[in-house]
């Protein structure tokens, strides 16, 4: 059976071509690509076109652009911008939901297959979460939470999980974290003893248990605080 021939617009042409260059690696996230006249003169093309390719790649959250300050990359994967501008999108309630099932799957994986390095690695974010409570320093707590949660999902050793939690990851901790775990009434949870001692016993029942109780917890702050939506 003989296929349609595809036939692209120019723009569409520029749009492929720049992806390539962002998902290659030739770009890298956080860099500035080069200037408009000097990828005119690349592609051979009117700064119309080239400006509606970028358009549409940052619609996407490939790319981002500041003003004066030019086009940056902001993301190497459309699958990767897609999810994160959704979850950016989500409600509270929402996002911990998806929290609860990747973290629960998380941690159950983890006891089944976490290595006495992972299980080191997960103590040490444990320590810096409590120094960082202790002294009320919430961006040193949100960075140290944010590795040890990371540090269980790389403790499953699920390759595919670990790629959707870290995509997602910055979104989840900087959207819930600072008004939730700092909150005193989640103190009991700061550093995430229990659920640690649960993955070194390969405990998944109170491991999953921990999960659940702590998502419980978030969840009830965020409804009080009104962010469910």
């Amino acid at each position: 059976m003989v296929e349609k021939i595809e036939r692209k617009s120019l723009a569409e042409q520029v749009y492929d071509q720049i992806k390539a260059e962002i998902t290659s690696g030739t770009w890298e996230i956080g860099e500035r690509i080069p200037k408009e006249a000097d990828l005119m003169a690349e592609f051979g093309i009117s700064r119309n076109t080239l400006r509606e390719a970028i358009r549409a790649l940052a619609h996407i959250g490939l790319l981002e652009t500041k003003q004066g300050d030019g086009t940056f990359v902001r993301n190497n994967s459309e699958l990767n911008a897609i999810i994160q501008k959704r979850v950016r999108e989500s409600s509270v309630q929402e996002i911990l939901e998806i929290r609860h099932a990747l973290d629960r799957e998380a941690v159950i994986l983890a006891c089944e297959r976490r290595t006495e390095e992972d299980l080191a690695t997960l103590k040490k974010y444990s320590q810096c979460c409590n120094l960082a409570h202790e002294s009320n320093d919430v961006e040193a707590f949100v960075k140290a939470d944010s590795a040890l949660h990371l540090t269980i999902v790389k403790a499953a050793h699920n390759e595919l999980l670990l790629d959707m939690y870290g995509n997602i990851l910055e979104e989840i901790q900087f959207s819930i974290t600072s008004t939730t775990e700092m909150n005193p009434e989640a103190n009991q949870h700061n550093g995430h003893g229990l659920l640690i001692s649960a993955i070194e016993k390969r405990n998944k029942e109170q491991a999953a248990s921990e999960v659940t109780e702590y998502i419980t917890l978030f969840k009830r702050i965020a409804a009080k605080n009104g962010e469910n939506k």
